[in-house]
């Protein structure tokens, strides 16, 4: 038997993509490295909108069912936007594509260091995403990459202890900031609800409907691209497990449930306790995942963002490797384009 696939290759005319595949804290990313068409667009925002009108069906290939899964998440690297990237990126899920993805950003940062993918990349990658310019701090362990810190876009507060009716639970409590994307925020006490995977299902129901509750309450405006301001998903908010500050699942997307904290989540989350006086400058706040992941989130500097009073958080967190994929679409598979089962 030979090592490369039984030494069989797919027919000409099947379409063939290329990946590597991580995970960080748990949360997988996808990684295209080859097979997609040219991105027309100028910017990422025009990549973005081309991808999701004309490239859609790559998405569904690699993402959804059979060659993925209803919580997988993806990755395009691009050309970048501006002079001090060292490349853009896209990032895709079940439903669509974000805005801006912190998991993604450690891994990316993680295969740059630890494979030939861009190998000028030493101790720092600077990384365009639609949400704006991201650099990410790389500590190396030898060959291997111990853990990567990036500092994120500008982050701040869109509403506090604000209220809205969700169906079935009545009346309850909400936050709502943006962090790369826009989330609200509520204690999972409120659902009498638990963080934990044996009530992953009831998490998806809770954080789906607040989406839907929030998304109907308030008007979400990003100060400078309209193409930002939607609510991203619900992030509920709970007691910590073990060494941590706090603990957090992330619902987003068609119900997708994110494994680890959630890097725009946290950074969110560093954006409310910064306006409310309960995180100073340098603080860490470590938040653990429904898995007992972590990020470690900080900031040091503040500004003002399109009117709004703004962080630059700092989260710091680890993504491992987890293999290489060739993959196939045969143009005869009646599911070529891929299914979702939730």
């Amino acid at each position: 038997m030979t090592t490369d696939g039984v030494g069989w290759r797919p027919p000409a005319d099947w379409t063939t993509i290329e990946t590597i595949d991580t995970h960080t804290g748990g949360e997988p990313l996808r990684v295209v490295l080859d097979g997609l068409p040219p991105l027309a667009g100028d910017t990422l925002l025009e990549k973005r909108r081309y991808v999701e009108r004309e490239l859609d069906a790559y998405r569904k290939a690699l993402i959804w069912e059979p060659r993925g899964h209803a919580d997988m998440y993806g990755a395009i690297p691009t050309t970048p936007d501006t002079e001090r990237a060292d490349l853009g990126v896209l990032f895709m899920h079940n439903e669509g594509y974000s805005t801006m993805c912190g998991h993604g950003i450690v891994a990316l940062a993680t295969i740059a260091a630890e494979t030939e993918y861009l190998p000028d990349v030493e101790s720092e990658i600077a990384i365009d995403t639609p949400a704006g310019l991201v650099v990410a701090e790389i500590e190396r362990d030898g060959d291997r990459v111990g853990a990567v810190e990036f500092t994120n876009v500008p982050s701040f507060v869109v509403a506090r202890n604000e209220t809205v009716i969700v169906p079935e639970w009545g009346t309850i409590e909400f936050d709502v900031a943006f962090g790369g994307a826009f989330y609200a925020y509520c204690d999972a006490a409120q659902f009498d609800i638990g963080l934990t995977p044996a009530e992953f299902r009831d998490l998806i129901e809770v954080g789906t409907a607040v989406t839907r509750a929030v998304d109907d309450a308030v008007e979400i405006e990003h100060p400078h691209e309209d193409d930002l301001g939607f609510l991203y998903g619900t992030i509920l908010t709970g007691d910590a497990h073990a060494d941590a500050d706090s603990r957090n699942v992330c619902v987003f997307a068609d119900g997708e449930v994110d494994r680890c904290p959630t890097g725009t989540g946290v950074s969110g989350r560093i954006a409310l306790r910064a306006a409310a006086g309960e995180l100073d400058r340098g603080e860490r706040f470590v938040v653990e995942s429904i898995v007992g992941s972590t990020f470690a989130g900080s900031y040091e500097e503040t500004t003002d963002f399109g009117g709004h009073d703004a962080v630059r958080p700092r989260i710091a967190g680890s993504a491992h490797v987890t293999g290489r994929h060739r993959f196939v679409v045969d143009p005869a598979d009646p599911f070529d384009e891929g299914f979702v089962l939730r």
